[in-house]
């Protein structure tokens, strides 16, 4: 009868173990070096935390410093063909000198998240 219960117990916490991965959302802490726009909002140099659920193509991404949120985004999961080989933040720079946060990178991971809304700005350069 212990065995019983034992194995019913560990059965519910596989379960639940696997349902809370389930509703996990997706991280990174990337280090912006210099001041961008996204969707609206001024990201000045420093530590953020971007967050987002789901699995794509369409994801909405958090954007924190410390315990604030700073804004949320639209963006696309995008393939980028390649293994990424650090965390890293891809910008678009206007010809006045401003930069715009168009896409995020993941230390190998093979997609990214698009935040332009073209998928192509994945393929540009970038800075962590």
């Amino acid at each position: 009868m212990k065995f019983a219960t034992i194995s019913k117990s560990l059965l519910m916490g596989f379960v639940l173990l696997l349902a809370s991965g389930a509703f996990a959302a997706n991280k990174a802490t990337i280090t912006l070096q210099h001041s961008a726009t996204v969707n609206g909002t001024t990201l000045k140099p420093g530590d953020y935390k971007f967050e987002w659920d789901g699995a794509g193509p369409n994801v909405e991404v958090s954007i924190s410093q410390g315990k604030k949120l700073i804004a949320k985004v639209p963006a696309k999961m995008v393939n980028l063909g390649f293994s990424s080989p650090q965390d890293a933040a891809v910008f678009n720079a206007a010809s006045n000198g401003n930069s715009t946060l168009s896409g995020l990178r993941f230390s190998g991971k093979t997609y990214g998240l698009d935040l332009s809304g073209q998928s192509d700005d994945m393929q540009a350069g970038s800075s962590k």
